[in-house]
């Protein structure tokens, strides 16, 4: 599909020349991919964003208790197929997601289901609401993968890169192989934001892969994929860039040389 949808120049004698778009895919999921997958998607630059790390259990729980809870009503209800045209609107309604001038439609004459289902969605509206201040940012590094990251406080993060839209950040790793997480931070203020992210597994079990190794595998990767994250955000009607530079650390200067 990939591949069908960006090849849009046909040669054709007398027909009339078509602008061609360049498509960028990407996967999101909730508990990581499997090396297949992570290794088809690198074959065919598909980004994947894994949601699996501890920076989106706010997003990830509520999601799981709505799901069982929205599935075990329509079982006790006995409705044959779920309503989800109807669970959509609902929701986009709610959480004031509809597309301007699309009209919504979706019913369901399940009315003993509906009314259970209308508490699990209001109960989930609420769970997401408590982290309306919440946004993901996507970051785009060198590399043929997305980052999603977290900011522990989201007005330092923004009021931070609106004043230094471009500037030198450090990097740290916590964690081994999969569970491995990282962190970044401005190093001219290392509090003034902090935000989260995971890499894709075969990376981090490559760093980990060999012990003797990991803290130059990791060095490694902060030099070749993380060098340079560039952030995009919506801001009103334009878009804002943010360039986030990794440097690391100046070598420390002893009587001994250095280190």
């Amino acid at each position: 599909m990939l591949h069908d949808v960006n090849e849009n120049f046909m040669d054709h004698g007398g027909s009339r020349p078509r602008r061609r778009f360049q498509y960028t895919y990407a996967l999101f999921s909730a508990n990581g991919f499997t090396p297949e997958a992570q290794r088809y998607a690198l074959a065919h630059q598909i980004s994947l964003v894994d949601l699996s790390g501890e920076s989106f259990t706010w997003l990830r729980n509520p999601i799981k208790t709505a799901a069982a809870e929205l599935y075990k009503a329509q079982e006790d209800h006995n409705v044959e197929r779920f309503p989800l045209a109807w669970m959509r609107k609902q929701l986009r309604e709610a959480l004031d997601t509809c597309p301007p001038g699309v009209p919504l439609s979706g019913d369901t004459n399940a009315a003993q289901f509906k009314a259970s289902a209308s508490v699990t969605l209001t109960n989930f509206v609420a769970a997401l609401e408590q982290h309306a201040s919440a946004e993901l940012l996507l970051g785009f590094p060198a590399a043929p993968f997305i980052l999603p990251l977290v900011a522990e406080d989201q007005e330092g993060f923004l009021s931070y890169v609106e004043q230094s839209p471009d500037h030198a950040v450090r990097l740290r790793r916590f964690g081994q192989a999969a569970t491995a997480e990282w962190e970044l931070f401005p190093r001219a203020d290392e509090e003034a934001y902090r935000l989260a992210f995971k890499l894709p597994k075969h990376i981090e079990e490559w760093i980990s892969g060999v012990a003797e190794k990991e803290r130059q595998r990791t060095v490694d990767v902060k030099e070749q994929f993380l060098s340079s994250i560039t952030i995009y955000r919506m801001n009103g009607s334009g878009v804002r860039a943010y360039q986030l530079r990794y440097e690391p650390s100046e070598l420390h200067q002893s009587s001994g040389g250095s280190h």
